[in-house]
C-alpha cells in the first residue's frame, strides 16, 4: 500500500519514504509508550555506564515485553534497539588497541548494526533503517561554519579535559607506530559505528513513536553510556551529551549521514590528536595550552 508522498505504508499506516527522510507518526508529547522505551535506554546504562549486566539484562527483557504489549509496532523497534545494545553487551568495549581486541571489538560493533539493519530488511519486510549519505537540500551557512568550528573546539576543550581529568589513561599507552595506527583506525571506526547505530538506527526508530526531543534523549543515553564505558568518564559526560543531543538533531535536520559523519570525524580527528599529547607530548606538540 501507498502513501500519499509516494512512501509504502505498514500495519499502523507509518509510511517508509524513499529520500531518507527520517520516519515519523502523530504522537502526544508524553504516553504510557516512554516507559518501556526508557527502560531500553537505561538498560544501557547499567550495560555499559556501570557494567551491571545482572539489572541491564532483565531490564531490557521487561521493557520490550511491556513495549510489545502496549505497541506491536513499538515493540518491534525497541528489539531492534534491544538487539543491537545486547550485542554490544557481550564484550568489553574498553579501548585497547592490541590485535586481538582490535579484532573482537570491530567484530562485535559491526554485527550491532548489521543484525538490527538485517532484521529490519528481510524479517519485517521493510527499510525503515537507512543510511542516507546526503540529502537534496543545501546545508545552511550556520551547518557549514559549524563544520569549521568543530575543530576549533576540539582544539581547545579536549586537551583540557584529557589531561586535567586524567581520562587519558583509560586509552592504552602507545608505543610503536603500529599501535598508533590501530588507534587511529579504530577511533575513526568507532566514531562511524556511533552515527550508523546512535542515530541512524536508535534515533530513526525512536522518532517513528516520539517527538524529537523525546527520542534524542532516548539515544543520547545509549550514547553517553557507550562512550562511557569506552573511556570517556570522569566529568566527560559533560562533553558527550551535549554532543550526542547535537548529532542527533543535525541528522534530524540534515537528513544526511555524511554530514554528521564529517561532524564526528573532525572532533575525532582532535580526540586521537590529544590523546597522543597527553600520552606521548613529544609525538604531538601542538596543544601550546597545556
Amino acid at each position: 500500500m501507498s502513501s500519499p508522498r509516494g512512501g509504502r505504508l505498514d500495519s499502523r499506516g507509518l509510511s517508509s519514504p524513499p529520500s531518507g527522510r527520517i520516519e515519523t507518526a502523530p504522537h502526544a508529547n508524553w504516553s504510557w509508550k516512554l516507559l518501556p522505551a526508557a527502560g531500553v535506554s537505561l538498560s544501557a546504562f547499567f550495560f555499559f555506564g556501570l557494567q551491571l549486566h545482572a539489572v541491564g539484562a532483565p531490564l531490557l527483557a521487561a521493557s520490550l515485553i511491556a513495549a510489545v504489549l502496549i505497541d506491536r509496532e513499538l515493540g518491534k523497534d525497541l528489539v531492534l534497539i534491544g538487539v543491537g545494545i545486547a550485542i554490544v553487551s557481550t564484550t568489553n568495549v574498553k579501548a585497547d588497541v592490541s590485535w586481538p581486541s582490535f579484532i573482537r571489538i570491530g567484530v562485535v560493533l559491526g554485527l550491532a548494526v548489521l543484525v538490527p539493519f538485517l532484521l529490519d530488511r528481510f524479517v519485517y519486510r521493510r527499510k525503515v533503517i537507512r543510511f542516507p549519505w546526503r540529502s537534496r537540500e543545501k546545508k545552511t551557512r550556520l551547518e557549514i561554519a559549524y563544520l569549521f568550528a568543530v575543530p576549533l573546539l576540539g582544539y581547545l576543550i579536549l586537551p583540557f579535559y584529557f589531561i586535567r581529568s586524567g581520562a587519558y589513561l583509560n586509552w592504552p599507552p602507545l608505543e610503536d607506530g603500529g599501535e598508533l595506527l590501530r588507534f587511529f583506525i579504530g577511533v575513526n571506526a568507532v566514531g562511524t559505528w556511533d552515527e550508523l547505530f546512535f542515530i541512524c538506527t536508535a534515533l530513526v526508530l525512536l522518532r517513528r513513536h516520539f517527538p524529537l526531543w523525546q527520542a534524542n534523549i532516548l539515544q543520547a543515553v545509549i550514547f553517553v553510556s557507550f562512550l562511557w564505558e569506552l573511556g570517556y568518564q570522569a566529568w566527560g559526560p559533560l562533553l558527550t551529551a551535549p554532543f550526542a543531543l547535537l548529532q542527533g538533531y543535525l541528522f534530524a535536520k540534515t537528513r544526511s549521514l555524511g554530514y554528521v559523519l564529517a561532524v564526528h570525524l573532525l572532533f575525532d580527528a582532535l580526540v586521537f590528536l590529544a590523546i597522543v599529547h597527553a600520552r606521548n607530548p613529544d609525538w604531538a606538540p601542538i596543544f601550546f595550552l597545556y
